[in-house]
C-alpha cells in the first residue's frame, strides 16, 4: 500500500479508538445502541429496513408486521456472535455467525458452506454475463481455510488488514445468501481482535451505507489486484461513522438527561433504572423489566404509570405482544442516525440461484 495511504489508514485507527475510549466508562446504553445501529446500517445495504420501533419490537418475540425487522435482529444476534469469537477465529465460527443470521430465514442453509454455483449479476438461469462469478463450491472450504490463516497473522497493518480480509470473503462468497451482512460481522470481530474497539461497535457500516456504489466498485477494484480502493472506502466511512455516532450519543445522553427533570418520583426510585433501561431498549414489556431489572408484575405499573405521566413512555397495546411502553424520543433518535447514514441509491441487482444479498 502506498504510504500516505497507510498514514490515512492509520489515522482513521486512532480516531476510532479514540472514540471506543470515549465511551469506555459509560457502556450501557451504548454498547446495545451503537451494536443495533451498526445491524440496522449493515442490513440497509442489502435493501433490508425497518423502523427502530419495528426492530425493538422483533427484539421482543415474532412480529407479524411484513417488515423486515427479524432479518435485522438476526443481524445483530450474528454480530454478537462474531464479537464473542472475536479471539477464535476459524472457519466454524464463521459458520456459527452465518448460522445466528439465517437459522429463522433459510433454515436449511443456515451455517452451511453453499453447496452450488452462484452468481451477481446477469440473467438467473446462467452465469454468462453475470458482473461476478464466485469460486466453484468445492472450493469454498480450502479458500477460507486461507482467509481465517490470513486473518490470524499480525504482520499487516490494522484496517488494511480488515479492509482485505472482508473483500475476500465476500470474492469466496461461501454461502448461498446472507454474504454481505456475515462479512460485515466479520469485519467486527477483526476490529475487536485487533484491539481498534473493546467497549462498543463500531457503526462501520453506516459510513459505508452513504456510498454503496463505490463500495461495490472497491470490491470490484479488489478482484482487479487493486486493494487500495477499499482501504481508502473503509479509512472514510471510519470517519463518517464516527461523526454520525457521536451525534447519536449524545442525542441519547441529552434525551436521557431531560427526563431527570420531567420524572416526579423520588430520586433513587427504580423508575430511573427503567429509565435508563429504555434508552438502550427503547421498547420494553412486563417480560424485559423482570429479565432486566428483576421488577414484579405487580409492580411493573408503578414504574410505567409514572414515565408515562412524565411524557417519557407512551403504552400500546400489542398483538402477541400484550402491553408495551415506548421511549419515542430515543427511537427518533436512532431513525435520525439511519437517516443521516444516507439513503440507498440504486444499486446493480444480484441474481443468483437461491441468493438475495448483493454480496
Amino acid at each position: 500500500m502506498p504510504p500516505e495511504l497507510i498514514a490515512e489508514a492509520e489515522h482513521a485507527v486512532h480516531e476510532m479508538s479514540r472514540f471506543d475510549a470515549e465511551l469506555g466508562g459509560e457502556l450501557a446504553p451504548f454498547t446495545a445502541v451503537l451494536l443495533r445501529s451498526e445491524s440496522a446500517a449493515s442490513s440497509k445495504i442489502e435493501r433490508l429496513t425497518a423502523s427502530a420501533r419495528q426492530i425493538a419490537l422483533a427484539e421482543l418475540g415474532p412480529v407479524e408486521d411484513g417488515s423486515d425487522a427479524p432479518q435485522i435482529v438476526a443481524n445483530t444476534t450474528a454480530m454478537k456472535a462474531a464479537l464473542d469469537m472475536a479471539e477464535t477465529m476459524s472457519p466454524e465460527a464463521i459458520l456459527t455467525m452465518h448460522h445466528a443470521l439465517m437459522a429463522r430465514h433459510d433454515p436449511d442453509e443456515a451455517g452451511r458452506w453453499r453447496r452450488e454455483q452462484v452468481w451477481i449479476g446477469g440473467p438467473d438461469y446462467s452465469p454468462a454475463g453475470a458482473d461476478f462469478v464466485p469460486p466453484h463450491h468445492d472450493h469454498v472450504p480450502a479458500a477460507i481455510d486461507d482467509l481465517v490463516g490470513f486473518i490470524q497473522r499480525r504482520d499487516v497493518p490494522a484496517l488494511a488488514h480488515i479492509a482485505i480480509a472482508h473483500a475476500q470473503f465476500e470474492t469466496i462468497h461461501p454461502f448461498t445468501d446472507g454474504n454481505g451482512r456475515t462479512g460485515r460481522a466479520l469485519v467486527q470481530s477483526m476490529l475487536h481482535s485487533r484491539g481498534l474497539t473493546r467497549n462498543v461497535t463500531m457503526p462501520l457500516s453506516a459510513g459505508l451505507l452513504a456510498q454503496v456504489e463505490a463500495y461495490y466498485r472497491a470490491l470490484d477494484a479488489y478482484r482487479e489486484g487493486h486493494p487500495e480502493d477499499l482501504l481508502k472506502m473503509f479509512s472514510s466511512s471510519t470517519h463518517r461513522a464516527i461523526e454520525n455516532g457521536r451525534t447519536l450519543v449524545e442525542d441519547v445522553r441529552a434525551i436521557r438527561q431531560s427526563w431527570n427533570d420531567r420524572i416526579t418520583v423520588r430520586r433513587g426510585s427504580r423508575t430511573y433504572d427503567v429509565a435508563d433501561l429504555l434508552t438502550r431498549q427503547p421498547v420494553i414489556d412486563a417480560g424485559v423489566l423482570a429479565a432486566e431489572l428483576g421488577i414484579a408484575r405487580g409492580h411493573v405499573r408503578r414504574h410505567m404509570d409514572a414515565l408515562a405521566e412524565a411524557g417519557i413512555v407512551t403504552e400500546t397495546k400489542v398483538h402477541r405482544h400484550g402491553i408495551t411502553w415506548s421511549a419515542l424520543e430515543i427511537l427518533h433518535a436512532l431513525d435520525d442516525f439511519a437517516e443521516r447514514a444516507g439513503r440507498r441509491r440504486a444499486v446493480r441487482a444480484g441474481h443468483a440461484p437461491g441468493a438475495n444479498d448483493t454480496l
